[in-house]
């Protein structure tokens, strides 16, 4: 049992932040129950073997009925928290948002998963990742200077900015409602929590310290010292010797004497810098360089592709990547002394609400 255990989560089924928050509740011991039909049609991916859906128990409730919304607030009464990402105005034009809800539980944290936020004149519209990084900032700092921004996959506005962010409302709420006894509505919006992870850079551009500019700054791959490079097989690897004591055993991997290298803190010698690495690491297949950095303090590491990464040794002892119910997937973290969560069992098949309602009910 997490420690979460005892936690009672109704899911709204969504796609994005909402299912993947729902992941991290379940692992850590929450009890969630997933209503998995809006208006008739199956939204997200109601399949069992979707990993991500783990640890959920399922209700079936047509929320444009009656009796759908009847269902929905039968579970609400018993529950501590609401997860939901629809876009603004479609909960409430079915008369289940937040007024309504709440007058039934006053305790509830319903927790709203948005991409542009509830105000504002994209609040309507649709969107994605890309979309939501665009606009605030982030998307102008990533690849190279003469290419277009590559799509970061969907990590920094899906999830980094989306549910890490709507998770922290949800305890925040949780830790509100256990002192005053009144719950509340938790408004995540993905953009904001892409300016949220974007702060370092803010931090920097304040002190003058950052060029606004692709490949302009250290850690945007302009630094000799925190980029990847090709090795000689196609692979590549990654190098963020950014300390000069990592920037020392880079050297000594690397075979390279600080005498006959131009002086890392030369921006203008930079790109001759990166020149000779490129070469060298050139020389060598990925496993080899692998293998040279094994053992030494540099911050090179090989970039694994995702069948690779489950099998590295330092993956596999800390179990960040799990292989459970035929599938590779995320491990439950973070970790608990006191209550370890341990992996949930995949979504099961919907059940009748009365089976939810008696071991809900007090």
């Amino acid at each position: 049992m997490g420690p979460l255990d005892g936690l009672k989560v109704v899911e709204l089924a969504a796609v994005g932040p909402g299912p993947h928050a729902g992941m991290y509740l379940a692992d850590l011991g929450a009890d969630i129950v997933r209503i998995d039909r809006l208006g008739g049609e199956q939204i997200g991916r109601p399949d069992a073997s979707d990993p991500m859906l783990r640890g959920r128990r399922r209700v079936d409730a047509d929320l444009k009925t009656d009796e759908g919304r009847a269902t929905l607030r039968a579970l609400v009464e018993h529950a501590d928290v609401l997860l939901e990402g629809y876009r603004p105005g479609v909960v409430e034009r079915l008369g289940v948002g937040p007024d309504e809800l709440l007058a039934v539980n006053p305790r509830l944290v319903y927790a709203r998963a948005t991409g542009w936020g509830r105000e504002g004149p994209l609040a309507d519209r649709g969107g994605h990742d890309l979309n939501y990084l665009s606009l605030t900032g982030a998307l102008h700092a990533l690849g190279a200077a003469d290419a277009c921004p590559p799509p970061p996959l969907n990590m920094v506005g899906d999830y980094g900015g989306g549910s890490m962010l709507l998770l922290t409302g949800v305890l925040a709420g949780l830790w509100h409602a256990a002192r005053t006894g009144r719950g509340q509505v938790v408004d995540a919006a993905m953009i904001d929590g892409v300016v949220g992870l974007s702060q370092k850079v803010w931090s920097l551009l304040a002190q003058d310290r950052w060029v606004d500019a692709r490949e302009s700054n250290v850690i945007d791959g302009h630094a000799p010292y925190y980029r990847t490079y090709r090795c000689a097989d196609g692979g590549f690897m990654a190098v963020a010797a950014i300390e000069r004591k990592f920037y020392a055993q880079l050297l000594d991997g690397l075979g390279l004497d600080p005498a006959d290298v131009p002086d890392r803190d030369d921006r203008h010698a930079w790109g001759r810098l990166a020149a000779r690495f490129e070469e060298v690491f050139a020389t060598r297949p990925r496993p080899e360089w692998e293998a040279v950095f094994a053992d030494l303090d540099a911050c090179t590491t090989p970039v694994l592709s995702w069948s690779e990464a489950p099998h590295h040794p330092q993956i596999a002892a800390r179990g960040s990547i799990v292989h459970a119910h035929g599938a590779h997937q995320a491990g439950p973290a973070p970790r608990f002394s006191a209550t370890p969560p341990a992996l949930p069992a995949p979504m099961a098949d919907p059940i009748p609400l009365d089976h939810v309602l008696a071991g809900w009910a007090p």
